[in-house]
């Protein structure tokens, strides 16, 4: 049972009850996504790059002898079950179901969010580490982060930057990002960034999942190229509502089974910074 709904059980609740806000899934838009995986691994082919070579007269061609792996994504099965007892529900003037629904929803988008990160913190990108030291994020780290995928032959298309709350206040606090002499929107005016020199901005929250790997108030912030990164889905998110009448109460759950593996070690990008600067 909902250990909050015996707490909210009187006739003078406010009928329309608030969900706590939570974000759903944010970073699935921005994975490569293989769906109906049959079984617990999923294979991802990569292809490296070729070298033209120079041909003389009558010489035998020469093979590229072109790279060739499978990085292999691991799924796991997850839940997010909670129990409504039908007697406390008669007590309560909201429909604690459709509460729940919601919130078990945005859990399972927290875990698939939670597994790419995951799966980007398991590689070693080919890229060094960009740390600012004592300094919190600014366009300069960005613009650095861009330029490095850029040398590793990454195109523009399909960037994502991965940041968190602190990450956010150093770049409004930086005029590059949000003076309309530099930018196109206005983030200061707004309030969020939504995109940077081509990188689909993400911020998230604290997270109980664990969000982003931070040690001593500096986050691990991620910048990647979608062909990069994989999410092999075998069961795709649903919520189910059912009665089970030996406990007498509604069964709301949600199911995922999923996992994510970084294909190529050149798409990804690391950007440590000390979010209370």
């Amino acid at each position: 049972m909902s250990i909050q709904l015996s707490s909210v059980a009187n006739t003078d609740f406010v009928a329309q009850v608030k969900q706590a806000y939570q974000n759903k899934g944010l970073l699935k838009p921005y994975v490569r996504v293989r769906n109906n995986v049959v079984g617990d691994t999923c294979k991802f082919r990569y292809m490296g790059k070729g070298l033209a070579n120079q041909k003389g007269t009558s010489d035998m061609v020469t093979a590229m002898n072109i790279a060739h792996s499978q990085p292999s994504a691991t799924l796991a099965n997850w839940n997010a079950p909670e129990f409504t007892d039908i007697f406390d529900q008669a007590e309560v003037n909201f429909d604690e179901k459709q509460e729940l629904a919601d919130c078990v929803a945005g859990a399972i988008g927290r875990r698939c969010d939670q597994i790419i990160i995951d799966a980007l913190d398991a590689s070693t990108p080919d890229a060094s580490d960009i740390d600012l030291g004592a300094a919190n994020l600014t366009m300069a780290g960005v613009i650095n982060a861009k330029a490095n995928l850029v040398g590793q032959g990454v195109g523009n298309g399909g960037l994502c930057g991965v940041i968190e709350s602190g990450g956010l206040k150093g770049l409004l606090n930086d005029e590059k990002a949000t003076s309309s002499d530099y930018m196109a929107v206005q983030a200061l005016i707004r309030g969020d960034v939504n995109t940077l020199v081509g990188f689909n901005m993400v911020v998230l929250e604290d997270r109980d999942e664990g969000g982003l790997t931070e040690a001593a108030s500096k986050p691990d912030a991620w910048f990647f190229d979608k062909q990069g990164i994989g999410l092999a889905v075998g069961i795709d998110m649903k919520v189910e509502v059912s009665y089970q009448e030996l406990y007498t109460s509604w069964l709301t759950n949600g199911i995922f089974k999923a996992g994510a593996v970084v294909i190529d070690t050149a798409g990804q990008q690391k950007v440590q910074y000390t979010k209370t600067a």
